[in-house]
């Protein structure tokens, strides 16, 4: 038996799959609200350890946050996890990666019909790829083809500084400065940069925002209930916040083709992909992919496509446990 788990800042997932299985067989699997777990390493010792108890040969755990030295502070979960202290409480050895090496190296075996196609673009097999995948954070990897086989770099590329690209962008630069001082990209694309962007056009806006929706913003995911609105079309200011979302993520999705020169393709993870995979697909977050001047032809050739399998990153790490055993 493996252990694979994936752990954001929203939910932690955890799977035991048959490392004997041609197939990714899970015998165990479990969802878990991130920020109600007080011990990570507990809560794996009991997903492990309830009936019938399992015996784990190897674990590997994509975590959201820079892993350096078998050792990760996450970036936005009060936890600091340490492959020694869960190979202790597993009884195995165990293997912490970023997140995004997770589902980089997870949507490497997925089947075509996995995925939505963005931009067709040129099908280049033995060429470098990149991910890039919004969700609670914003998370970027690399694929580096290797001459034999892709080797996945994680990075926190997310974390880079946020370039405006027009006069509206630099007000939005202000207003989040004036918030949290350093303005990542990661303040924008993402769950919560979603709802830092609705904040932004509805001071700009200068109208209150109606009675319901703000009564939802308060006691619902904000993110979620932007996107919502968004696509049904019922709030202006909610559809401006999507659009702009879907635009700047285009853009960095394009920066990071440029900086792994990812002629092999570039890969939409994470969360907020699937759920709002209709306005991705209208035209928005390809043309802002492509506008890089001089470059525009180069990633014009450029495959890109949202991978819609949840489970990507288990898959990913799964793959890592298992060559573990090996």
């Amino acid at each position: 038996m493996i252990l694979a788990g994936d752990v954001g800042g929203t939910k932690t997932a955890l799977a035991a799959l048959d490392e004997t299985s041609a197939t990714r067989r899970i015998v165990r699997e479990a969802t878990l609200a991130s920020r109600e777990i007080e011990s990570f390493e507990d809560a794996v010792a009991a997903f492990v350890g309830g009936a019938p108890a399992l015996r784990v040969r190897a674990a590997c755990f994509g975590v959201a946050g820079p892993v350096v030295d078998g050792r990760c502070v996450t970036t936005n979960l009060p936890w600091e996890l340490e492959e020694a202290t869960l190979a202790g409480a597993l009884g195995c050895p165990v293997r912490l990666i970023n997140d995004l090496e997770a589902a980089a190296t997870g949507v490497l075996d997925l089947p075509d019909e996995d995925f939505l196609i963005l931009q067709s673009g040129e099908r280049r097999s033995g060429r470098h790829m990149a991910m890039i995948a919004a969700g609670t954070g914003l998370g970027e990897a690399f694929m580096i083809w290797s001459g034999a086989r892709y080797q996945v770099v994680a990075s926190e590329g997310g974390h880079a500084d946020f370039a405006p690209r027009d006069e509206l962008e630099v007000d939005l630069l202000r207003f989040l400065r004036a918030e949290f001082g350093h303005v990542s990209y990661e303040r924008v694309v993402s769950g919560p940069g979603l709802h830092h962007l609705y904040r932004f056009l509805q001071t700009r806006a200068g109208h209150a925002a109606p009675d319901w929706l703000r009564h939802r913003l308060g006691s619902e995911d904000p993110s979620a209930v932007i996107s919502e609105v968004a696509l049904a079309g019922g709030d202006p200011v909610c559809v401006e916040a999507l659009d702009h979302f879907v635009s700047v993520y285009g853009s960095e999705a394009g920066n990071l083709a440029l900086k792994a020169v990812a002629t092999g393709g570039v890969v939409v993870g994470g969360g907020i992909a699937p759920r709002i995979r209709a306005r991705l697909a209208d035209g928005r977050f390809v043309k802002a992919f492509l506008s890089k001047g001089r470059f525009a032809e180069l990633l014009s050739a450029v495959p890109v496509k949202v991978s819609l399998d949840p489970r990507a990153p288990l898959w990913g790490a799964a793959r890592v446990a298992g060559e573990m055993t090996r």
